[in-house]
């Protein structure tokens, strides 16, 4: 999990789907959306306790398939803002849409799931904010 390879994520992706999104503007998943929407990319909201609502302007989605399909997009990266241990039922979803990368935030990391990504193809980024590394990455303060 080089800078390299985040910075060639960030740098390529265009559709980012944030599960686990928040809709309270005070918790990080609200607040890297938001940052990620202002910074051209495009956020796909997945929180099955809050689909069908609007978060953020963009419809609530159960899951990563139904955003896909709803949306007609590419999922470039999965944002995942989970526990650890709900990462491999994700990955697998991942997997299935045919997903680019899978991206655990911080404190948030499983080897297991990280290695059934990366046997099907997915890049793997653990432990890191998508918002943080896109500041570094840019060099905004």
């Amino acid at each position: 999990m080089s800078e390299a390879l985040i910075d060639h994520l960030l740098k390529t992706a265009k559709t980012v789907a944030i599960v686990g999104i928040s809709n309270k503007p005070e918790r990080d998943s609200y607040q890297v959306a938001q940052y990620l929407q202002e910074h051209g990319y495009k956020v796909l909201a997945v929180n099955p306790q809050q689909a069908g609502n609007t978060i953020l302007g963009e419809t609530c989605y159960a899951s990563l398939s139904e955003a896909q399909q709803q949306s007609g997009l590419n999922i470039d990266i999965v944002d995942c803002f989970r526990k650890s241990e709900d990462i491999p039922v994700i990955v697998h979803e991942a997997i299935a849409i045919k997903a680019g990368a899978v991206w655990m935030q911080l404190s948030i990391e499983n080897d297991a799931a990280a290695e059934q990504a990366l046997a099907a193809g997915l890049q793997v980024v653990m432990d890191k904010c998508t918002k943080i590394e896109h500041k570094r990455l840019n060099q905004i303060s």
